[in-house]
């Protein structure tokens, strides 16, 4: 029975990408060649985990990302999806995000998409300004911007999500304003809005160490942070993870399973896995991926196994960053030692503002969230 079962969610790692970003540390390759062969190898590996793995469990959300998943045709996603419901147990509300790009799509093949089975997209804008998109190395404009939102809404897929970075060099609060007025114009439910990140081992960083790009600090960062906070949710936007805001009823069901510390499985070229306390990874590379799949049916590269008490600090940590924690489940699952150590330090952040609590669950107010790391290390 389905209902028996235990709720999981599943993410496949495209690779392929017209052009790498100076940002971006996500495993990606400019070259489309070996579609068929990956594919064939991404099929190999549900075989391999629907045999050893997941059978007890039941999946409500199906991720594609990358990458630019894309890029491959929607009967090559058709493909994927009909080999994994065949191998695993799916819920009839299954959530199927795509990821995509400004510009890589037009209407026929969104509209393909949708008729395979994707039913929410996720759209890479990251700026609506002209001089950030040059920046950034983004390939596409403004104008691109807009209208693959306007398309994808019109293809029929009306559960969109967009991401914007904010706090780039030179981004001036009335540049990050207009990317926000632009973006709650547009007919989406979901916002992800982040803060410029330095990746090691990216362009950008490499920029950064050399001299030729100045970030700007982090009072800046907070500042623009929380009136992003303030701007999106007087539009209709609920905040319900650090940098995430969704109209209600579309938060994104795959972060949010990450965030509740449920089991995911993790298919193709660096992909990550969690399994009760187990986590594992796949090799970043798509020519190893390929031979290691050939060789063993997976192509894990490491695991690590975690202790009751790094699966308790974990479990606190991405609740405490996302809806909130639950204070009897956390009781059931580890026992109340955390809460009876933690409590004065609560009550000061409660008195600060800085928490609520509302019946068992403790969650961020929205200056919490701002904080959120500093806190996180105050409590764990």
């Amino acid at each position: 029975m389905l209902e028996n079962l235990k709720d999981a969610s599943l993410y496949i790692h495209i690779p392929f990408c017209e052009h790498k970003c100076i940002y971006c540390d996500f495993y990606s390759i400019i070259t489309f060649e070996n579609q068929s062969e990956f594919i064939k190898c991404i099929k190999s590996e549900i075989d391999f985990y629907s045999e050893n793995y997941f059978k007890d469990c039941k999946f409500s959300t199906i991720f594609f990302g990358g990458g630019t998943p894309s890029i491959l045709e929607a009967v090559q996603i058709e493909e994927i999806l009909n080999h994994l419901f065949k191998k695993f147990n799916f819920s009839d509300n299954l959530e199927i995000t795509l990821e995509t790009n400004p510009g890589t799509v037009d209407v026929d093949k969104l509209k393909s998409f949708k008729e395979v089975g994707i039913n929410r997209l996720s759209i890479g804008i990251q700026s609506f300004d002209e001089n950030d998109l040059k920046f950034l190395t983004r390939i596409h404009d403004k104008e691109t911007a807009i209208k693959t939102v306007e398309t994808s809404f019109a293809s029929g897929i009306e559960n969109i999500n967009i991401d914007l970075i904010f706090n780039l060099p030179n981004q001036t609060k009335d540049k990050w304003e207009h990317n926000l007025d632009v973006a709650t114009k547009l007919p989406i439910k979901h916002i992800s809005a982040y803060s410029l990140i330095l990746e090691r081992g990216t362009i950008l960083n490499k920029l950064v160490l050399d001299g030729k790009v100045k970030i700007q600090d982090e009072d800046y960062d907070a500042d623009l942070y929380q009136f992003t906070i303030n701007y999106l949710t007087s539009c209709g936007f609920d905040q319900y993870e650090v940098s995430n805001f969704a109209k209600v009823g579309f938060e994104c069901q795959h972060n949010l399973a990450y965030w509740s510390h449920k089991d995911y499985l993790g298919i193709g070229p660096s992909a990550h896995s969690f399994r009760e306390n187990k986590r594992w990874w796949n090799f970043s590379s798509l020519k190893r991926y390929i031979n290691e799949i050939n060789l063993n049916g997976h192509a894990k590269m490491s695991e690590e196994i975690l202790s009751v008490n790094e699966l308790e600090d974990e479990y606190i940590m991405l609740a405490l960053r996302s809806k909130g924690l639950n204070l009897q489940k956390l009781t059931e699952r580890f026992g109340n030692d955390w809460i009876t150590k933690s409590e004065e330090k609560i009550n000061q952040y409660i008195q600060s503002g800085f928490m609520i609590k509302q019946n068992d669950l403790l969650k961020m107010t929205s200056s919490g969230y701002a904080v959120c790391d500093e806190i996180l290390k105050n409590l764990l």
